[in-house]
């Protein structure tokens, strides 16, 4: 289970370098954000919590849909859609590990509906340089990890999340520029579809 959470959060805060002072963006702006990015997609590189480094482009389609697509030589492959999420080892032909999308922090970003103002669900909020620092957890199950999301301002963007799971370990996601608006087949985040083209 850590492991497989592991591969989710993907980064060691790799310093985004920015100059000056910002205002701390508002958890109402946000989620305002995130609530906005319907689709969007970006390259990634993703730090373990064992220091290895996997790089790669993330395709996310809310509500509750993302795509892992790692870099050659990886063959590994991470999808959620059907509130699952289903981890393929590339070195494996064996059916993926599944687990319910609702049992990890990035459930949190990848919700229908995302409040960052609800009770509880914020655990930390703040001025990083010109970055805001979000932390966030399911109010009712904090057992299950949060996420750390970095944000930038001027327009508001997502750069970098940290997932902590349940026991404690750490993945980072550093997010490269995204596109957004862009239409997906349904296709790109079918768990079957990926299971019967990998056998």
């Amino acid at each position: 289970m850590n492991r497989r959470i592991a591969l989710l959060a993907p980064l060691v805060s790799l310093a985004l370098a920015f100059p000056a002072q910002a205002e701390k963006i508002s958890l109402a702006a946000i989620s305002k954000y995130l609530n906005s990015l319907t689709t969007a997609e970006a390259e990634f590189t993703q730090v373990n919590a064992d220091g290895s480094i996997a790089t790669g482009r993330i395709f996310i389609k809310r509500p509750g849909r993302v795509r892992f697509e790692y870099a050659p030589p990886d063959r590994n492959l991470v999808l959620a859609s059907g509130g699952q999420v289903a981890i393929f080892d590339g070195k494996s032909n064996q059916p993926p590990e599944q687990y319910p999308l609702k049992r990890t922090p990035l459930n949190l970003i990848l919700a229908d509906k995302i409040d960052l103002t609800r009770a509880k669900m914020v655990v930390g909020h703040r001025e990083n340089g010109n970055k805001t620092v979000v932390r966030a957890q399911d109010p009712q199950h904090p057992e299950y990890g949060s996420i750390e999301m970095v944000f930038t301002a001027n327009p508001v963007e997502l750069r970098q999340w940290i997932i902590t799971d349940d026991a404690g370990s750490q993945t980072t996601m550093i997010l490269g520029d995204m596109t957004k608006g862009r239409d997906y087949k349904p296709s790109t985040f079918s768990i079957e579809i990926a299971t019967q083209r990998r056998k």
